[in-house]
């Protein structure tokens, strides 16, 4: 009976080995079905991803001494959940060289299938370029690359950084040379005297000007004759130089002993100063003119 019943025990024990392996292979396909699961999640939010793209870059101010630069940055999320930007790391270099750098935290959050425009803002001084470009001059353009990164914070995923690049030009404005050549008379009487002031400019920058406005005080022989303003717009070439006329009146009889230098076409001499405002293919600028000097009187008006 012993010998007989050997099948049947080990009959048993395969069909129990059966059993457990079934149960093994069960929880085996059950891990594999939710690792497909997640790879379909992940493969979703990769899809997903969220984009950076620069939409504009403005010059909202600029002088002698800096340039202010705002750059509008397009983020978009299109999953459904909302997605923090936990920093953005800036850089702008020239020629390889960094000219300025810059980190600014919590920017924000941009909310699922949304999209939000960040504005950077970016300040670039003048002599601090000129220390790190030796062999810049003023009044030259010189390229840029705007380097940005944003790091955003992805559910799952965790941190991400989302990198863009931008090049452009930007100016280093040289102010304009001015000199009075001369003073042309309309009308010459002691009590008040009309005439009109030959202003020369000369545009030093590698691009164009266009003068929109002039606010400048004039001292004629240390007698102040006060402000003067430009009546009509003038373009002047890169390089190039343009003369604008500027009426006046004033009373001959306040300049004591210098009238008669005047009255005879003598020199006389003169001070300017104030400033020039101007438009540019960057943007409009207020440059700071002066100048001290003596200049010819006319007794009539030329063309």
């Amino acid at each position: 009976m012993a010998s007989s019943d050997k099948p049947e025990v080990l009959a048993s024990k395969v069909k129990e080995q059966e059993h457990k392996e079934g149960d093994k292979g069960g929880i085996i396909e059950k891990v594999k079905e939710f690792i497909h699961e997640v790879e379909e999640k992940v493969e979703e939010l990769i899809l997903g991803k969220p984009t950076v793209e620069v939409t504009g870059i403005h010059i909202s101010q600029i002088s002698l001494e800096k340039v202010e630069i705002v750059v509008d940055i397009l983020v978009t999320n299109p999953t459904p959940l909302p997605i923090p930007l936990t920093d953005i790391n800036y850089s702008v270099e020239s020629d390889g060289r960094k000219l300025v750098s810059g980190l600014i935290p919590d920017a924000g959050t941009i909310h699922g299938h949304g999209s939000e425009t960040v504005k950077i803002p970016v300040t670039l001084i003048f002599n601090d370029i000129k220390n790190i470009l030796l062999d810049i001059r003023p009044g030259s353009i010189i390229p840029y690359k705007l380097k940005v990164e944003f790091i955003v914070d992805i559910p799952i995923f965790g941190k991400l950084t989302l990198p863009l690049e931008k090049t452009g030009e930007i100016p280093i404005p040289c102010k304009p040379d001015i000199d009075l050549v001369k003073i042309s008379f309309d009308k010459f009487t002691f009590e008040e005297t009309v005439a009109t002031l030959h202003l020369k400019l000369e545009n030093k920058n590698d691009f164009e000007l266009g003068l929109t406005g002039l606010d400048c005080e004039i001292w004629l022989s240390d007698m102040n004759i006060g402000s003067v303003e430009l009546k009509k717009s003038e373009k002047i070439e890169k390089h190039g130089t343009g003369t604008i006329e500027i009426p006046i009146s004033f009373r001959p009889k306040d300049f004591g002993n210098s009238l008669w230098n005047m009255i005879s076409g003598k020199g006389i001499g003169y001070t300017l100063k104030g400033y020039l405002y101007v438009d540019s293919p960057f943007g409009p600028m207020k440059l700071p003119i002066g100048k001290v000097g003596a200049t010819i009187c006319e007794n009539q008006k030329h063309g």
